[in-house]
């Protein structure tokens, strides 16, 4: 294209532009950037506890879109709606890797600058994660000894009690097998949600069924490969 060309697109954009959000909703506002943007409270003046703060920051949101996606996979899951779920749990798989990857950017943050602002931090620890216990909780690791880290915000704490006493998504897809006609033991569709899932010979046999006929059960294979790319994320 000749600058001439290249000229006179760029006029043609620009021109379309909208610019007045006086009284309209903009990308600033719809994302509530001043808030996110004005979250970063440095303990100290070192350059890079910057760093630290926004990646940690920006695995929350990654959390969060986790825990969106699981509940709404769980959901579609009871209501025996497969195929909206398999997107959902995609999503999670590719977070996951996400989440995974943004660690390499922390890692040039080296152990003695972080010793430089560590101490400044006390006893806050990424291990006091919330979210990343719900998400613990909605996968299956139920540990009822995490628990009193939250305790001192009674909300809190009776929302992860809670979390800890629902099915996990497994615990979800276990129902639907039965819902399907699988002979599962009664003893995985009522127990204590609060318990890890134990390996059960009647589950087992039903996922075999389902892999030696995956034409006739292709829902319920794509939903446990679905389970399976997470687990391996995990």
């Amino acid at each position: 294209m000749s600058d001439e060309g290249r000229e006179a697109l760029e006029y043609t954009v620009e021109s379309t532009v909208h610019t007045d959000f006086r009284e309209e909703l903009s990308y600033t506002s719809y994302l509530q950037l001043d808030r996110i943007l004005d979250s970063q409270t440095r303990q100290s003046g070192h350059h890079d506890e910057m760093l630290f703060i926004i990646i940690h920051q920006a695995s929350e949101l990654w959390m969060k879109l986790i825990l969106h996606e699981l509940a709404a996979a769980a959901a579609a899951i009871r209501a025996d709606n497969l195929e909206p779920a398999f997107k959902m749990l995609a999503r999670v798989a590719r977070v996951q890797e996400q989440l995974i990857q943004s660690w390499g950017v922390l890692s040039t943050l080296t152990p003695a600058e972080y010793m430089e602002f560590r101490d400044l931090l006390g006893h806050a620890s990424g291990f006091q994660s919330y979210q990343n216990r719900l998400i613990e909780f909605a996968l299956g690791y139920k540990r009822a000894s995490v628990l009193p880290v939250y305790a001192h915000d009674r909300d809190l704490h009776n929302r992860m009690q809670q979390a800890l006493t629902q099915p996990s998504i497994y615990d979800v897809a276990i129902a639907v097998l039965a819902k399907r006609g699988f002979a599962i033991d009664a003893n995985c569709l009522e127990r204590d949600w609060s318990q890890p899932h134990q390996a059960n010979a009647s589950v087992q046999a039903a996922w075999l069924e389902v892999y030696r006929n995956v034409g006739q059960y292709w829902d319920l294979y794509e939903l446990a490969e679905k389970l399976v790319d997470i687990e391996d994320r995990q």
